[in-house]
């Protein structure tokens, strides 16, 4: 599965700790990120991480190219609703694009966990026939 990490900077600390307490989940996953988010991430689990860029400067938009040709399969985006964003408009346009496509997305920790637990069960096998079955792809 193709999994992405994006994190404001107040959610930060939360996302690490909560990638740490799933690592032996995600490690046998194709993990992405916004750049610190993903940095911060690296520096304290063995999980590679692909990086984007930051989100402020178009990482949002990054992981949000890969929603829209369907190819991500789980996104946790820890939002800070209590701050206003100067990149708003890539964040609703990432949410948008999860919600046409049926990407499954966290905002928060409770949420995130759900997923995490469900991918570990095996409950998203159902996206491998997504990417099977996709147009332009041989079966």
């Amino acid at each position: 599965m193709n999994i992405a990490f994006i994190a404001h900077d107040r959610k930060k600390e939360e996302m690490v700790n909560f990638v740490i307490a799933y690592e032996h989940v995600f490690e046998d996953h194709k993990l992405y990120s916004t750049g610190t988010t993903g940095t911060r991430i690296m520096e304290q689990t063995n999980l590679s991480i692909h990086r984007f860029a930051s989100g402020p400067l178009g990482g949002d938009q990054q992981i949000g190219a890969l929603v829209a040709d369907n190819e991500m399969d789980l996104i946790v985006f820890l939002r800070d609703p209590l701050m206003a964003q100067p990149h708003e408009p890539d964040i609703n346009a990432l949410l948008r694009l999860c919600d046409v496509q049926g990407i499954p997305l966290a905002t928060n920790v409770a949420t995130a966990e759900i997923l995490v637990k469900a991918l570990d069960r095996g409950d998203f096998a159902w996206r491998e026939l997504v990417h099977k079955y996709k147009p332009g792809v041989d079966a």
